[in-house]
């Protein structure tokens, strides 16, 4: 379960206004559950771990069975935004830091992304890696025609064919894409791949539980079923109609926290495993509430690492930034320190702790300094990283999310902002259609 505490915040504001802003997300929470909002058509993520049926997750289990008996070891997950950053989150936070150095029989295939950038250096690099290895792909796009993933997924395919043949290639390609329309949908119909839908009232940044982020999760051999269950409770919990909803304690206090002038969230783990939780995260409240001139700017860390980089301007910077500390609560190793006869370091006092113990210090001295140095901090904290405690984090931050951008007063579900660089780019690649748009940018280019 997901444990919210907002101790660090007491110095910076009164407990009469986050009452108010507790009834703001209350009001929020009612707009939410009885689907009366701005993108109501959008909601299909909220009974995702209670909805998923059983047999969703045994059609996963069936390209993850017939890729192993192919004798794939590895396999490109192509998407971007939504389509990827919730499996790479939960991927990375689940694996061994060094799996893929790590001698000996791997249990599963390594999971590889493409599809999120056009550079030309990671697609050819990738291509490097595929010719040594036995190769799948899992393609993710409602449309198919997002240009990112299209461009590596028109290679991918390519490479693919020429390498098993057609038929073969059918095989070792699933689309994850609309039921009905679209070119993927098409593409998928007309080559005989295996697909699996992604429905219309699920956005892709409130994906992670849908398809799109079950079966890499699956094909990389974690308990899908923990992580359900994790956000099954969560689900349970946020839905609650009273101000220990853990949702709603959060989306109320940084909208009170905005409001008194706290315009960045840094999103800060202790454990490296949990990076790109931040990446995943920026995505879901920066598309989300970054709208109508409105929004809180979401960042992220990795401490203590940034300490020795972003340390400085967190605590002595410009005061506009509070702090959402994930914590996790014990290690899934056990380490301690040695003892150095010659303790030319200085650091034989800490001979016999665990290195966890040391994090935990860290983080607890830093939380005192920040708040010391002008920094409110929220605590979001899980007993250890696992499926069900990733369940748990995803769903609590989806809902969160929306209740807050309620309170704020945008609408969570829509991005209207994010077409102006792609009409822009397609235009000054020539395609057909944006002549006009073409000749008034060149012009602006060569003042």
């Amino acid at each position: 379960m997901v444990k919210v505490n907002l101790g660090g915040c007491g110095s910076f504001v009164k407990d009469e206004a986050y009452k108010e802003y507790v009834e703001k997300a209350l009001s929020a929470l009612d707009v939410l559950e009885s689907e009366t909002g701005a993108g109501n058509d959008f909601l299909g993520w909220k009974h995702l771990p209670t909805a998923t049926p059983e047999s969703l997750i045994e059609e996963c289990e069936l390209v993850r069975d017939c890729w192993k008996d192919k004798g794939v070891d590895l396999v490109v997950v192509i998407g971007i935004g939504g389509s990827y950053l919730g499996a790479k989150c939960a991927i990375e936070a689940l694996s061994h830091s060094f799996a893929n150095s790590l001698k000996g029989e791997k249990a599963a295939p390594q999971i590889v992304f493409a599809g999120h950038n056009l550079s030309e250096e990671y697609i050819s690099e990738l291509m490097d890696l595929m010719k040594e290895r036995n190769v799948a792909a899992v393609v993710i796009s409602k449309s198919g025609t997002t240009t990112e993933p299209a461009v590596a997924f028109r290679l991918i395919k390519q490479y693919i064919e020429q390498t098993y043949g057609v038929k073969e290639a059918a095989e070792r390609i699933v689309a994850v894409t609309d039921a009905h329309r679209g070119a993927l949908k098409s593409l998928a119909t007309q080559e005989g791949y295996r697909t699996f839908v992604i429905e219309d009232n699920v956005g892709g940044r409130f994906s992670v539980l849908t398809p799109v982020g079950i079966l890499p999760i699956v094909l990389a051999g974690f308990d899908i079923r923990q992580m359900l269950k994790g956000a099954a409770e969560m689900e349970a919990a946020c839905a609650e109609r009273c101000g220990c909803n853990p949702a709603v304690q959060y989306a109320a206090m940084r909208n009170l926290l905005y409001d008194n002038g706290k315009k960045i969230e840094i999103l800060v783990s202790y454990n490296p495993k949990l990076q790109y939780l931040g990446e995943w995260w920026k995505q879901l409240y920066g598309e989300s509430e970054g709208k109508d001139g409105k929004g809180i700017f979401p960042a992220s860390v990795s401490f203590t690492t940034d300490l020795h980089s972003m340390g400085q301007y967190i605590q002595d910077g410009e005061r506009h930034i509070m702090e959402t500390v994930v914590t996790v609560e014990n290690s899934n190793r056990s380490m301690t320190i040695a003892n150095d006869p010659q303790n030319l370091d200085g650091l034989n006092f800490l001979t016999g702790k665990h290195i966890e113990e040391c994090n935990a210090m860290a983080e607890l001295g830093t939380k005192l300094a920040h708040i010391d140095g002008g920094v409110p901090q929220l605590s979001v904290s899980v007993e250890r990283i696992n499926e069900y405690n990733l369940g748990a984090l995803f769903y609590f931050f989806e809902k969160a999310c929306g209740i807050s951008a309620y309170v704020l007063g945008v609408n969570p579900f829509n991005q209207p902002g994010v077409e102006a660089y792609k009409k822009n780019m397609f235009a000054l690649l020539g395609k057909p259609g944006y002549e006009e748009q073409a000749k008034a940018l060149q012009a602006r280019l060569e003042k």
